[in-house]
């Protein structure tokens, strides 16, 4: 959530960030409104428990009329500071159930608009030209059975739709993946987690996932758990009601989960291969700064994730998020987008964002320096969602047989292979 006092001292600055966003602007009057009956109740009922507590001293002095007159005043005092804590509770409910539906401050940065006003940042790699290669390529779905690696049909059986099984050599392809993408974090410093994927109201909700992106999320209603859609949630709440020495920052962790999503906003996208899927595995980088260097270290994370497609040699390029795109939590956010020939455009691969102090006001996080305590600063980026990876590995390292090129960084994890093979029917 946004600091309240930011709100009142330059609620123009909120209207244009929910302007820019694609949200209701009347939503920061309402807020306004419900901010100042939670603050001008609470000052009267300040006012009248310090009146009651008056009184309360000088009935044990008075005597008979004016005693009487006394306890009747007490009697009715009881019954407004009573009405009195109830309007404030009621204006604070309020105040906190709008906040909670204000997305973050857009960065200035940041291009106005919705999914494709964008801005390319910069690209990386060179396509390939398949034609003056002599062949047609062959999607990662075909690919992937040729190899046999990728079984959708019996996934579809077993679970449904926008299920997949990795097999042989696709399952041993994600592990190297996995392994790769955690040994580059720990090398740059991020402490390897293995988080939960089930996580309680609180976390889901700290974290921003409730709002516009809770179509996406499955709820277990007899538990009341959620089922994460990002490691980035539970790594968010780890430190959920803490304050953290500021001299331990910057804290970074590199969580590996399942993911899971309904994708309910995507019907008729991706529907061929595990482009799109209900279930995933991501590494996802995770970290805690001061506020004044959130910005900085979202630079970090957006290289650590070039490195990271740079080193598998892939075709990418960065884009700037537009304001309509981000996500409630985020104030900026890059993308990193690999080409994907058979499709003939870029597709996202990774995704990082600064969140500001949004999610640790939510999840009551604070850090302390010396005296003063205050909300730290919270950055995401995923480092590699598995599928969409493979996706662009087979399709990108293809060869006219259907063997696949495995980029140098994977090959220690997959026995030395530099080839996969096509295997025999």
């Amino acid at each position: 959530m946004i600091d309240l006092r930011l709100l009142r001292e330059d609620p123009d600055r909120v209207r244009a960030s929910q302007r820019a966003r694609g949200e209701d602007v009347a939503l920061v009057d309402a807020l306004l409104s419900a901010d100042e009956r939670r603050r001008s109740s609470g000052v009267r009922f300040d006012e009248l428990r310090a009146e009651q507590k008056a009184l309360g001293k000088l009935i044990p002095k008075a005597t008979g009329d004016e005693k009487a007159e006394l306890l009747k005043k007490a009697g009715q005092l009881a019954a407004d500071v009573k009405a009195a804590d109830a309007e404030r509770d009621a204006a604070d409910a309020e105040t906190q159930e709008l906040l909670l539906r204000l997305g973050n401050l857009v960065h200035p940065d940041v291009p106005v608009g919705g999914e494709e006003d964008f801005v390319t940042l910069e690209t990386h790699g060179t396509i390939r030209d398949f034609a003056a290669e002599g062949f047609e390529p062959k999607d990662h779905l075909e690919l992937g059975q040729l190899l046999g690696a990728i079984d959708v049909e019996r996934a579809a059986k077993v679970s449904g739709s926008r299920f997949y099984f990795l097999t042989g050599i696709g399952a041993l392809l994600e592990l190297a993946l996995v392994n790769a993408a955690i040994a580059q974090a720990t090398a740059a410093g991020f402490t390897p987690m293995l988080p939960p994927a089930l996580v309680r109201p609180q976390a889901m909700a700290g974290t921003g996932f409730l709002g516009q992106a809770a179509q996406d999320v499955y709820h277990l209603d007899k538990d009341d758990l959620f089922l994460v859609g990002t490691s980035e949630v539970p790594l968010a709440a780890y430190h959920m009601d803490e304050i953290i020495d500021a001299d331990r920052l910057p804290l970074r962790y590199a969580g590996f989960s399942p993911c899971f999503r309904r994708e309910a906003g995507s019907h008729g996208k991706d529907t061929r291969g595990i482009f799109r899927v209900h279930q995933f595995d991501k590494v996802e980088m995770f970290s805690y700064v001061n506020p004044e260097e959130s910005q900085e270290e979202h630079g970090r994370l957006l290289e650590w994730e070039k490195q990271w497609l740079s080193s598998l040699e892939l075709p990418f390029r960065v884009i700037d998020v537009a304001s309509g795109d981000l996500g409630a939590s985020a104030t900026r956010k890059f993308d990193c987008e690999a080409w994907i020939p058979t499709q003939g455009k870029y597709r996202e691969l990774t995704s990082t964002s600064d969140c500001g102090e949004f999610q640790s006001r939510r999840l009551h996080i604070r850090a302390r320096d010396g005296k003063t305590v205050r909300p730290l600063a919270t950055l995401n980026g995923t480092l590699c969602a598995v599928p969409r990876t493979i996706v662009a590995l087979l399709e990108n390292h293809q060869m006219a047989d259907g063997s696949v090129y495995v980029p140098k960084v994977l090959r220690p994890y997959l026995g030395g292979r530099e080839v996969l093979e096509p295997v025999a029917k």
